[in-house]
């Protein structure tokens, strides 16, 4: 594939990044079963780092989601973010992960089928993905992994049309805002939501 290097760089900046935010709770963790906890679900955000670069990088070429590289995330998503979620005990989360993930999934098949130009089927897979992934980081990350991808896709294709270099008619991926969006989530998507909250007096 093309961009390989920008490809290796991205992915490694994204690992750095997820390992500062997900390890602490591995060393913090008060106790082995509890540190066990938290390490499968770095493991499972890792690996989910790791894929979100390349389906990016695929996307943006092919206009494409591969089904080789989008399938297994559930896999891995539902067995160590439930697994973790089981030592934990904590039955909540194990319950928003599979939850956000059929919400997130039932909500871009939705759009799909009203609108299948606007929305593609690898597109819902990999919502359905992220669903998981969201909804172990709690309902904050789910509500803004949701919501994000359209606003930083609509602000994309705005300044394209704004600068001419596309028109109404031209196709651009949204795999890439999903990822960005998720990712978002997952590291400021409950202080967002709280802030939000914060601001009507609802916490």
């Amino acid at each position: 594939m093309k961009y390989s290097i920008g490809i290796a760089g991205a992915t490694s900046v994204l690992l750095v990044a997820v390992g500062a935010r997900f390890l602490p709770g591995v060393l913090d963790a008060a106790t082995p079963l509890a540190r066990v906890a938290a390490l499968l679900a770095l493991l499972a955000y890792l690996y989910l780092a790791a894929a979100s670069v390349v389906l990016a990088a695929i996307d943006l070429d092919q206009h494409r989601l591969p089904n080789a590289i989008v399938l297994p995330c559930y896999a891995v998503g539902a067995v160590l973010l439930g697994l973790s979620s089981v030592l934990a005990a904590d039955w909540a989360q194990l319950a928003r992960t599979f939850v956000s993930g059929l919400l997130l999934f039932a909500g871009y098949l939705a759009l799909a089928l009203v609108s299948p130009r606007g929305m593609g089927f690898g597109d819902v897979k990999l919502a359905g993905a992220l669903g998981l992934f969201l909804g172990f980081a709690g309902w904050g990350a789910v509500v803004v992994g949701a919501l994000a991808p359209f606003l930083l896709g609509g602000v994309f294709a705005l300044s394209l049309l704004v600068a001419k270099r596309a028109d109404r008619k031209t196709s651009v991926p949204f795999g890439p805002w999903m990822l960005a969006g998720a990712w978002a989530a997952l590291f400021w998507g409950e202080a967002l939501a709280r802030w939000y909250l914060a601001q009507f007096g609802l916490i």
